[in-house]
């Protein structure tokens, strides 16, 4: 009775783990991503050659174990030869196993040399469409160079997100199809990597340094990646989705960018005063935006790191302390120059602060104190 139970059990020990196999295997891919650059291509190749090998010398080894358990068992009356050791193969097999391993590894070391220097090496003798890639504690900032336009991006929380919570952003890396592209990477404060898997590389984005990469992409789609440094408490929310699309649709969307960037400067330049609702409104927007992911939406911060905004000394004291902290940052701390800002995002994001939460001060900044400030 209790063998048969223990047989039982064992059965549906199995059958259990069959479901959970299977439905693992439902959420989650087994294999790369299909690439979309050529050169991703090629990595891809020469993984599915080396899975290739792998699996048959898994067949190969696994044969010669299956065989030798079942035909070498002691019920059969098998007795182990004590000097196996001492026989030809006995001997050599410690030599000729090692060689024929190391045989496969340089085959595909061959092929994967060729194509590392193709991910490396940056095409001199073409024009690239240049973009620098800069990591930020914590979300990406995109400058297309050529184009005179600058892009940030950051996680969108799970509420908008839903199922692609952590892996969806309020602004795509947008690329065109058929173009070669010089990726330039930098940091503004630690450690950070870009690597979206479709493009082939995984770059490191370190502070002081520029770096360069490049792709191709051949097919249009939106590919997801994300760093991949441990770069501090909010690594998880720096994902990255790229977006290709045909040279047609990019020259739109920078056209549409342009203009976009053209009517922000001319707003925030304009003489005009503003009320302070328009400022808190926008400034609440820009400060979820832009401040939120350090000093927490409800100005609590992460303490020590990121101090709390409400009931802040900063916040609710002189306003000049405030102004200065914002555009010029504070030196050996996390919080960093705000000053690429528009003077009217600034005096947005301020008067927001000043107002917010437990913060009553009652004080509007405008655009035009910004201007005086700098």
């Amino acid at each position: 009775m209790c063998r048969s139970f223990t047989t039982f059990s064992r059965l549906l020990l199995l059958i259990a783990g069959l479901a959970v196999f299977q439905s693992s295997r439902a959420e989650y891919g087994i294999n790369f991503p299909p690439p979309a650059a050529d050169v991703a291509q090629e990595i891809y190749d020469i993984h599915m050659l080396t899975m290739q090998i792998a699996t048959f010398l898994l067949l190969v080894v696994f044969s010669f174990v299956i065989y030798s358990l079942y035909f070498h068992r002691k019920s059969r009356g098998y007795q182990a030869d004590q000097n196996f050791h001492n026989t030809w193969f006995g001997s050599w097999s410690w030599v000729i196993v090692p060689a024929l391993v190391l045989g496969v590894d340089l085959t595909i070391a061959s092929n994967a040399d060729t194509v590392l220097k193709k991910v490396w090496d940056v095409p001199k003798d073409e024009k690239l469409m240049d973009v620098k890639v800069t990591g930020h504690q914590w979300w990406w900032e995109f400058d297309y160079l050529d184009h005179g336009i600058k892009v940030e991006s950051r996680f969108v929380p799970k509420e908008e997100s839903g199922d692609l919570y952590l892996r969806e952003v309020d602004n795509r890396l947008v690329l065109p199809t058929n173009t070669k592209i010089r990726f330039l990477h930098t940091s503004a404060d630690v450690l950070h990597a870009f690597w979206v898997p479709e493009l082939a590389f995984k770059k490191d984005a370190i502070p002081g340094y520029v770096t360069e990469t490049w792709s191709e992409l051949n097919r249009e789609g939106v590919f997801r990646g994300q760093c991949a440094e441990l770069c501090g408490t909010w690594h998880s929310r720096m994902p990255i989705v790229v977006e290709s699309v045909s040279p047609e649709k990019f020259a739109a969307w920078v056209k549409d960018q342009q203009a976009i960037k053209v009517a922000a400067a001319a707003e925030a330049s304009s003489s005009k005063t503003w009320s302070r609702e328009e400022l808190i409104s926008k400034g609440k927007e820009l400060y979820e935006t832009k401040c939120g992911a350090c000093h927490q939406v409800n100005g609590q911060g992460l303490p020590p790191a990121f101090p709390a905004l409400n009931g802040s000394a900063i916040v609710n004291g002189p306003l000049e302390a405030h102004l200065n902290i914002v555009i010029n940052g504070k030196p050996g701390t996390a919080m960093q120059a705000w000053g690429t800002l528009n003077d009217l995002e600034i005096a947005a994001i301020i008067t927001y602060e000043r107002n917010a939460w437990d913060n009553k001060t009652g004080d509007i900044v405008q655009p035009t104190d910004i201007k005086q400030a700098r």
